[in-house]
């Protein structure tokens, strides 16, 4: 069974119901199991830390589990047109992966939620592929013979699934970017499945 490691923020929910529906597409290809962690909020505050375990959702991610992930869906929300920072906080302290090459070879794709249609997701998509592409994984995106992708009015872009939430970001997830979600976490099983097998 092949481990996919769907690792996010989020702050008021968008994101994590996104990385649910790549879950799904994940969990729907055999083989493939899925793994949801997140990361703590960071704090402005020097003395404030994070409980050890969150109230709800996943759990926090370790460096564990980068190490042992076969894929990798990493989504963040949209700030300024990049990641937020609690991803890009746990992002850099990942040297010893990158020293060790624990990721160099596994297939990774990105995700977002944003408040607007213009505003910053596909940069923070792209923001989120240079750690990755650092890392030596294989970038794999949405390619248009997915039928949502030609007919999104909302999110869902070539560079991976996304969420427009709205100015008070409470729009739900539509069908289109549903089903974008879906289909980015079977290709990304079914992607991690074809590295894996032996030549």
């Amino acid at each position: 069974m092949l481990d996919i490691l769907i690792l996010y923020y989020s702050r008021h929910g968008a994101t994590r119901q996104l990385a649910q529906l790549i879950a799904r597409g994940v969990e729907s290809v055999p083989g493939c199991s899925a793994r949801l962690r997140t990361v703590p909020a960071v704090s402005t505050v020097v003395e404030a830390s994070a409980p050890s375990v969150p109230d709800a959702g996943a759990p926090y991610v370790e460096l564990a589990d980068l190490a042992q992930c076969a894929g990798l869906a990493l989504g963040s929300p949209t700030r300024f047109g990049n990641m937020a920072a609690p991803l890009k906080y746990f992002l850099d302290t990942t040297s010893n992966d990158w020293l060790a090459g624990n990721l160099i070879g596994k297939p990774a794709c990105v995700f977002t939620s944003t408040s607007s249609q213009h505003g910053g997701n596909e940069s923070t998509l792209l923001s989120m592929m240079l750690p990755l592409l650092h890392h030596g994984m294989a970038i794999i995106g949405l390619p248009y013979s997915e039928p949502a992708l030609s007919h999104t009015s909302g999110g869902g872009s070539p560079y991976g699934a996304s969420h427009i939430a709205g100015a008070d970001g409470r729009r739900p997830i539509d069908e289109h970017e549903k089903a974008l979600a879906i289909a980015m976490g079977k290709r990304l099983a079914e992607t991690a499945l074809k590295l894996a097998r032996p030549l």
